[in-house]
């Protein structure tokens, strides 16, 4: 049974940085694309980044437009974690942040069979 816990979420100033984590329980960690997808209030969850499967930690990686430069995704395979590096956070960054695993490396949230619980970043001016 595969289970994913993120941390590293909180409350952090406009233009700061955050790094969220994510640990996967389970096998075959190198198996699965990994991502992470974020929510904020009245808004439908989205797409920030995704990592592909495989050894020497990840091969492709892919970035919503929104994020692009200033978001950088992980992993390290030996220890089953993926990560996601915030850099020049934005009010508009203040979500849930998601962690999903699944087959194929994509920026759709169906295509991703696990996910965890969220972590909240909040971004204040």
């Amino acid at each position: 049974q595969v289970q994913l816990e993120e941390s590293g979420g909180g409350l952090v100033q406009d233009g700061g940085s955050l790094q969220l984590s994510c640990f996967l329980s389970g096998r075959f960690f190198t198996n699965y694309a990994m991502a992470w997808f974020r929510q904020a209030p009245g808004m439908r969850r989205e797409f920030v980044a995704a990592i592909s499967r495989g050894g020497g930690g990840g091969g492709n990686a892919e970035y919503s437009d929104s994020v692009k430069g200033r978001f950088t995704i992980s992993r390290d395979n030996a220890d089953r974690m993926v990560y996601l590096q915030m850099n020049n956070l934005k009010l508009e960054d203040t979500a849930v942040y998601y962690c999903a695993a699944g087959g194929a490396f994509s920026s759709v949230a169906r295509d991703y069979t696990f996910w965890g619980r969220g972590t909240q970043v909040t971004v204040s001016s």
